[in-house]
């Protein structure tokens, strides 16, 4: 009997480890949906703007009456400098990230831009550094290991943006042959998608750190994922009409602009801001970031087949260096040894409740990971998009 009980806590331990690398996997096979779908509606003549501006109007009316039920009992106060934290963040990613990043992917293709997200970790790290959030110790090797994978990672993103090369054909096709007068054009386009896409991850590693920063004054990941939906809702719109002056463009029918604007703001706005909320919470913004090369492949593989895009050498050189700085990151990440300072800090994270199917119920971990949020007033520490 007892050998049955503690088979049953070991499994229940193991599952429970499991959880954030599950879930944050799952998440990499919504991106790589919608990267596909997002640039198929494009071309289909939807504007960015509008289809940015549905997406978080489709976010914010699934998740709201979730975070107004099951959190109506742990909802924090909302107070001024709370709310202007939650309408930065709602600039930050709703806003800038995904527009810089549809136009980024218009002007590319979209195995090249979620390749080039795989620059995520290593800028998210470079800013965590800079908060503190992520502790660095020369005299040890795994330290060394971050930062010498984060050089690696930002090398082969230059490689990506510097070196286009020949074409990779892996599926056979015909129209592979591209006329030299329209050469030039294309290359500024590609120079100008790039720009674009480092501004949105510029944007996307600045919403982690903020959100990180924001669910230690207010610990409700549903009601805050909730409230950065309505607000990129209202900014996006906005901007929209500024940019979009024709009202015909908003119609939208049963077509794939509704199916992309439905399944990116389901997947990958609402469920994943709240998703990476917990797993941020748990294990700080540089683990979340992490799995980016995952969804990179998934995407070059639909992308190939369903948009019969044409992969280029220097795309692959390029992604398969990042994703060799990236795993030395991730491996120095997997030597921090917590401190007796972060262990005790830790022990605040046992009482934090989280909302799971109507129930609360408590992080209990270890999984602070090197996370080392610089506020001794507050127990709170973690969570991320």
């Amino acid at each position: 009997m007892g050998d049955q009980t503690s088979s049953a806590s070991a499994l229940s331990d193991v599952l429970n480890k499991a959880k954030p690398y599950l879930a944050i996997i799952s998440l990499q096979f919504g991106y790589a949906g919608m990267y596909i779908l997002s640039t198929i509606c494009m071309k289909h003549g939807m504007s960015n703007f509008i289809l940015a501006t549905y997406r978080h109007v489709v976010a914010t009316i699934v998740i709201a009456p979730f975070a107004f039920v099951l959190e109506r009992k742990i909802r924090p106060k909302m107070t001024l400098p709370i709310f202007l934290r939650i309408v930065v963040l709602g600039f930050l990613e709703p806003v800038l990230d995904q527009n810089l990043y549809y136009l980024g992917m218009k002007f590319t293709t979209a195995t090249y831009s979620s390749a080039f997200v795989n620059m995520l970790p290593a800028v998210t790290f470079i800013m965590a550094m800079i908060f503190r959030l992520e502790k660095i110790n020369l005299k040890k090797i795994h330290s060394i290991a971050k930062v010498v994978g984060t050089a690696i990672t930002v090398g082969g993103a230059m490689v990506m943006t510097l070196y286009k090369g020949p074409i990779i054909d892996f599926v056979k096709s015909g129209g592979a042959t591209h006329h030299s007068t329209n050469t030039e054009s294309a290359d500024q386009h590609w120079v100008s998608g790039t720009i674009m896409l480092l501004g949105s991850i510029a944007g996307w590693s600045s919403f982690f750190i903020l959100q990180s920063f924001t669910l230690k004054k207010y610990p409700a990941e549903l009601s805050l994922t909730a409230w950065i939906c309505f607000m990129g809702t209202v900014q996006d719109a906005g901007l929209s009409f500024i940019m979009v002056r024709d009202l015909s463009a908003w119609k939208i029918g049963f077509d794939s602009r509704l199916l992309a604007a439905s399944y990116s703001g389901i997947v990958c706005s609402g469920i994943a801001y709240y998703v990476q909320g917990i797993v941020i919470w748990q294990r700080g913004p540089v683990f979340v970031t992490a799995f980016s090369p995952l969804c990179m492949i998934i995407t070059a593989a639909l992308g190939t087949v369903i948009l019969a895009e044409k992969i280029h050498l220097g795309s692959i050189l390029g992604a398969i260096i990042i994703v060799s700085g990236l795993y030395t990151v991730v491996w120095g990440k997997s030597k921090d040894v917590k401190t007796p300072e972060l262990e005790e800090k830790s022990n605040g994270l046992q009482e934090l409740p989280i909302t799971d199917n109507g129930r609360s119920m408590n992080v209990v971990d270890g999984a602070a990971n090197a996370v080392n949020i610089p506020d001794s007033k507050n127990t709170y520490s973690t969570r991320g998009t």
